[in-house]
């Protein structure tokens, strides 16, 4: 049982971060200025980067090969979180999910560097240090536009109130959860939650917006269970047709 929960741990972190490196590759090319044309680059490229480790992982557990995972399954098999696979929209919808994803993963590496699984531990140490820059990338940019002009201040504020519910599904519990817990595995996600929160309005209160009241928004379930939105299935097509070329290529 032990060994599921893990898994099921595993395939959430890793598919939520494949999802949104390839969301975040979108930009390359189209960046509203060359610096976030290439800081967005270098974000999804980490985030693909991140999301290889894990599936190495999964591997090692005696799950198929990463490129195999990654590159193989329809839709309803993979756990990433509603909120990675929308589209990326205007650049303010894309920067609000950049900074309340990358704010909740600093913290859930955070306490996945003291898991009492070592190979989590031992991944998450390595890997906190490259998601502290992108949270620092995300914080800043907030705090600059969201105390800009009228017009940006509008459509911060729209997107944040758009993602909230979509950003709280990410918190969306295992059913493996309290094991992980009781093991030490990880912390569940109502404490990631919960610090998430406490950050978020930190910085949020340096600027002109307002972070929605959360208990009124209804959490945008069901990604953990392969439950997706229309987005994620042409995005894997998309991300496979290469592959799909000759799936027993060597590169």
């Amino acid at each position: 049982m032990k060994r599921e929960a893990i898994k099921d741990l595993l395939y959430k972190i890793a598919d939520d971060q494949l999802i949104l490196g390839h969301r975040n590759s979108e930009w390359t090319g189209l960046g509203p200025i060359l610096e976030e044309d290439i800081a967005f680059s270098s974000m999804a490229q980490d985030k693909i980067g991140h999301s290889l480790a894990f599936y190495t992982l999964l591997h090692d557990l005696g799950e198929p090969e990463p490129d195999i995972i990654a590159f193989s399954r329809s839709a309803s098999r993979f756990r990433n979180s509603q909120f990675t696979e929308l589209p990326n929209g205007e650049f303010d919808f894309s920067l609000i999910r950049h900074f309340l994803y990358d704010n909740a993963e600093a913290i859930r590496f955070e306490k996945l560097s003291t898991s009492s699984y070592a190979p989590i531990a031992k991944v998450a140490t390595k890997l906190k240090g490259e998601i502290k820059y992108h949270v620092l990338h995300a914080n800043t940019w907030l705090r600059n536009l969201g105390s800009s002009t009228e017009e940006a201040i509008t459509r911060l504020q729209n997107s944040l109130n758009t993602l909230m519910p979509y950003a709280l599904g990410m918190f969306e519990p295992s059913v493996h959860e309290q094991e992980l817990i009781a093991t030490g595995i990880y912390p569940g996600e109502e404490k990631i939650k919960a610090e998430w929160l406490t950050k978020i309005q930190q910085v949020v209160a340096q600027t002109e917006l307002t972070l929605p009241d959360i208990s009124s928004l209804p959490p945008m379930l069901g990604g953990r269970a392969g439950q997706h939105t229309k987005y994620l299935q042409p995005l894997l097509n998309e991300m496979a047709e290469v592959i799909k070329i000759d799936p027993t290529a060597e590169w």
